[in-house]
């Protein structure tokens, strides 16, 4: 098991001082709709990180809209070609689709015609992401930040649907707990669980809330999940409470 962060690529240093394993940094942060010869500075701060970046996030922008009756698909392919071979350049492995502005359902529009569309998008990733051995994990997000998606058994749903070697689940603590999801359900797919986002109360640092994370760790232990584990969370002091998220992780997961 690897524990990470999500954070800004300017915070490497700080994150490998404190003894993370990864950082999860962005996808839109490598630019993916500028000129090659701009990502060249980008690419070159990546591969100066004093700690690796194994998984990626927000994947999409939120005016590249996935569902609706505006979708782009010849700006979505481009989109999706560049980014995932910018993600591969600079070593992740793993990409997070959350991006809940970009797939959320227009008012009045029709979820069987938002959920053939979503599939047909990660058809589309899938395409990109399965010769580069990348894996894309569908991101529940809460019902304040989605309409679709919104739990892990859904998730789930869309990646066997769409049955392609790159597609797979993520679970996301706060989101769970937010819209008070069984926790069970990591058990219950963890075939499909390839990647874990995890906070505390308010979305505050693990270790200053009253999550119940006994029952999550244990959940995860009896999964036999042995990926990585993010932290994506608000900080209020993000270089000590970093050294001490990271100290509260260990302990629950029984990490040396």
């Amino acid at each position: 098991m690897k524990l990470g962060c999500c954070a800004g690529i300017e915070k490497a240093s700080i994150l490998y001082q404190a003894g993370y394993d990864f950082i999860e940094c962005t996808v839109v942060s490598l630019q993916p709709e500028a000129s090659e010869a701009e990502f060249k500075s980008i690419l070159r701060t990546y591969e100066e990180s004093p700690i690796p970046v194994e998984a990626c996030n927000i994947l999409l922008p939120g005016d590249l809209k996935i569902v609706g009756e505006q979708v782009n698909t010849e700006r979505i392919k481009n989109y999706l070609s560049s980014a995932l071979e910018r993600v591969k350049r600079i070593g992740a492995d793993t990409i997070v689709f959350g991006s809940g502005g970009a797939r959320s359902l227009p008012d009045g529009f029709s979820r069987a015609k938002g959920e053939e569309q979503i599939i047909q998008f990660l058809h589309l990733a899938a395409d990109v992401a399965d010769p580069l051995d990348l894996t894309i994990v569908i991101e529940p997000l809460n019902r304040k930040e989605s309409n679709i998606i919104n739990s892990v058994p859904e998730a789930v749903k869309f990646a066997e649907k769409v049955n392609r070697k790159s597609i797979k689940a993520l679970a996301d603590f706060y989101h769970m707990d937010e819209d008070s999801e069984p926790l069970t359900h990591i058990y219950e797919h963890k075939d499909f669980i390839k990647h874990i986002h995890v906070a505390d109360s308010g979305r505050f640092s693990p270790g200053t809330g009253s999550y119940p994370y006994t029952d999550f760790v244990n959940l995860v232990h009896q999964s036999s999940y042995d990926g990585r584990i993010s932290i994506e969370c608000k900080w209020n002091d993000f270089e000590t409470e970093v050294k001490q998220s990271l100290l509260y992780l260990k302990e629950q997961f029984r990490i040396a």
